[in-house]
């Protein structure tokens, strides 16, 4: 059987997706990278905006319309709008988010079509495989779920309470990854910053990290979106160790203490400086990304003002900013004062130029530093060479010539200048080869 993958979303998503790839491979089938050369069509949803919702309900219904091929729709979206998603066309099947871990497995044992080697259908959890699209930084689900109450979230009800996967799964399933090449590696979860807290012995993510340091040689550590009360200096003191990549991204949603109370967030705009002061101090060169929402029920002139003056302030080296979204289910949409729709753009769009501004600052400042750039993007060949494109541990774009293809290896790169778009450079060492 051949199977193509898509989705709406975040990286938990994708890597889900890439697991559910492991998983077909080991049972025997093919990972295709076009829908009309599949069988069956696997699109994860997402259901965090109205948008997202959308963009998730074209393409189950796209995809149903091609006509003789079995459309597998999961997600969030899907575990909220079940029937919704059963009635957008033919030959779907929905699989909510609760039996999203078992979904091959399932699929499998409940279709006509099988494995091509019978002994292929033992427990997929053994093993991990390298899936069909080549990646330099593979995404890890280390946790699902959040026991949070933020006001605008649906994603705490698609997903239920917060679940952590056992520290020996997450770092056996790294052995193999790295074993095949990989070499950086992403946590991600829907609030990665609880992993450990719902086990038998509790634990923090620093716990877990520090596992990974000390048992693993993968060369690179990125984290997701981290929620700015999980941290500590303590958290901090990990990137100690260079593989941990100096990017931490700090969801803020508003710079005004009353927006945020309305959003039920456990921080202020007092202890989100203060913490991102901390970490600056104690990370050399961080990168700090950040979420913003603009025109969140009873934002008044003032408070965007103020979640304005805070975002300038904060110097984010860039971030997502996002007009509120009603979703049906979350608290928010009890708040009777609404902001138009046309004053949440208008916000949005002054928000993304200060981050735009503050981004750009920060890549300008990177120019006459050394950075190590893992190379990932297809290179474009020229009469002298390649021209690279990949990313410093700060997650700052760098583009480089090089006389052979450097896909996947990591290198020392010499910063030489910013063009608006992303940094210049010139390979000093190939760290491959030493």
């Amino acid at each position: 059987m051949k199977v193509f993958f898509d989705m709406v979303g975040c990286r938990l998503n994708q890597a889900e997706i890439d697991k559910m790839s492991l998983d077909f491979q080991t049972a025997g089938h093919t990972v295709v990278n076009k829908a009309a050369l599949a069988d069956m069509i696997v699109v994860n949803t997402c259901s965090v905006t109205t948008q997202a919702a959308s963009d998730s309900r074209q393409k189950i219904r796209h995809y149903s319309s091609l006509g003789g091929k079995e459309v597998i729709s999961t997600g969030c979206w899907t575990t909220l709008e079940p029937t919704a998603a059963s009635q957008l066309g033919s030959g779907i099947r929905v699989i909510q988010n609760h039996q999203k871990d078992t979904l091959v497995r399932d699929i499998l044992s409940n279709s006509k079509i099988t494995a091509a080697d019978p002994t292929s259908l033992e427990p997929f959890d053994r093993v991990t495989m390298p899936g069909l699209r080549q990646r330099t930084r593979s995404f890890i689900k280390v946790q699902d779920g959040c026991d949070n109450l933020c006001t605008f979230c649906i994603t705490r009800v698609a997903r239920g309470k917060g679940v952590s996967r056992p520290t020996d799964e997450i770092l056996s399933e790294i052995h193999n990854l790295t074993a095949n090449g990989s070499k950086e590696i992403i946590l991600t979860g829907v609030h990665l910053g609880s992993w450990g807290q719902d086990l038998q012995t509790e634990k923090h993510l620093y716990d877990l990290l520090r596992a990974i340091l000390e048992e693993t040689n993968v060369p690179r550590i990125r984290l997701s979106s981290l929620e700015p009360w999980d941290l500590s200096e303590r958290f901090f003191s990990l990137w100690e160790d260079p593989r941990m990549c100096a990017h931490i991204h700090l969801p803020l949603q508003a710079g005004c203490d009353a927006t945020l109370r309305r959003m039920l967030r456990k921080t202020t705009t007092a202890s989100f400086r203060a913490l991102v002061s901390t970490a600056r101090a104690m990370i050399p060169n961080l990168s700090i990304t950040t979420d913003i929402i603009t025109g969140f029920p009873g934002e008044s002139d003032a408070e965007f003002q103020q979640t304005s003056e805070f975002v300038q302030e904060m110097a984010f080296s860039g971030g997502h900013v996002f007009s509120y979204s009603e979703r049906e289910g979350t608290a928010a949409t009890k708040i009777r004062e609404r902001v138009p729709n046309e004053v949440r753009k208008q916000r949005n769009a002054m928000l993304q130029q200060i981050i735009k501004h503050s981004a750009d600052a920060f890549e300008r400042s990177q120019v006459g530093t050394i950075g190590k750039v893992i190379w990932e993007a297809s290179p474009t060949r020229t009469e002298t060479g390649w021209i690279m494109s990949g990313y410093t541990s700060n997650y700052v774009r760098v583009h480089a010539a090089s006389a052979e293809v450097r896909w996947n290896q990591i290198d020392d790169v010499e910063l030489l200048s910013f063009d608006g778009e992303s940094l210049q450079g010139r390979i000093i060492k190939l760290l491959s080869d030493l």
